[in-house]
């Protein structure tokens, strides 16, 4: 399929909170180099403002990022900052805060309640914001309950430096715990076609039901996570790929968005043509025998 003129608005609309946002956004974790965090080389920093000031121009207006995400050389929300500061009206950008990295790359200890303001602030510093328009809590392994971390944003959120909360890596009933001290305007879990998730499946019901955005992550990369967008697609995705003229990997963001008009996706690249076709996935209708055969594939994965 061509990519030319076709914009996000392609992909349908949700609102996080009040906030209205084209479905298919952008995921800041590959501007920094050519695999996430420390892995890969750096990128050219040129072609990552590019890129940003592109996916504007195509109608992006959800940006996903995080202070953590940096490379020996690039910081994905220094980027974001230098390329569209001063910020269009429309734009919702989208971080979160709970995993640390030391300057050095390495991994840190997760943050506790009563640091997550300093992470916050840190967000705010590097996109040059008063405030953060919505913040996802990514659980770590180190808690089981998020309610002490979620009810120390939510207390930040009380006092304007946030606007909306979200929850990431989460189940049901975190995302209860949560629910029960603040609003949560969104969940961001990880979700592909080719991933069998039955509590995912049942998670991505829930929110739709109680109106919430859910947003996979991972969902064009596949088992190949940080290091980019996965070269290992089953045939059937193939297939329904050369159906549409398209690439798998626009099948995958296709087959994301079809799971609910609750569900936003978030693909991620630090090169301009890969974006011209991320966002051109949002136009991709599949039949209901397509959206079958996808199916059958996930279950058949399980």
């Amino acid at each position: 399929m061509s990519s030319q003129k076709i914009t996000a608005d392609a992909a349908g609309t949700w609102k996080l909170g009040d906030l209205p946002v084209h479905r298919l956004g952008f995921g800041a974790m590959r501007l920094t180099g050519s695999a996430a965090f420390h892995h890969g080389t750096p990128s050219d920093r040129d072609r990552s403002i590019t890129v940003l000031r592109r996916a504007i121009d195509l109608g992006v207006d959800h940006i996903d990022t995080a202070a953590f995400y940096f490379s020996s050389l690039r910081s994905a929300n220094e980027l974001i900052n230098s390329a569209l500061s001063p910020y269009p009206d429309d734009l919702v950008v989208v971080t979160k805060v709970g995993p640390h990295r030391t300057y050095s790359g390495e991994w840190g200890t997760a943050a506790r309640p009563d640091e997550l303001r300093g992470h916050v602030e840190e967000n705010l510093r590097q996109l040059g914001r008063d405030h953060l328009d919505v913040v996802n809590l990514r659980r770590m392994p180190s808690y089981d309950s998020v309610a002490e971390h979620f009810g120390a944003l939510a207390e930040l959120r009380e006092a304007g430096l946030i606007r909306h909360l979200g929850v990431s890596n989460v189940t049901a009933g975190h995302l209860a715990e949560a629910r029960a001290i603040a609003p949560v305007v969104c969940v961001q879990n990880r979700y592909a076609v080719d991933r069998p998730d039955p509590d995912g499946d049942a998670l991505l019901r829930l929110c739709g039901e109680l109106g919430i955005a859910f947003v996979p992550f991972y969902a064009v990369a596949g088992d190949s996570v940080e290091h980019g967008a996965t070269t290992a697609h089953d045939e059937e995705v193939r297939a329904v790929a050369r159906a549409h003229g398209a690439s798998p990997a626009q099948i995958r963001i296709a087959w994301t968005l079809h799971q609910g008009p609750h569900v936003l996706a978030i693909p991620g690249t630090g090169n301009p043509g890969h974006l011209a076709e991320n966002v051109a996935a949002g136009a991709i209708r599949l039949t209901d025998e397509e959206r079958r055969r996808l199916g059958a594939l996930r279950l058949k994965a399980r």
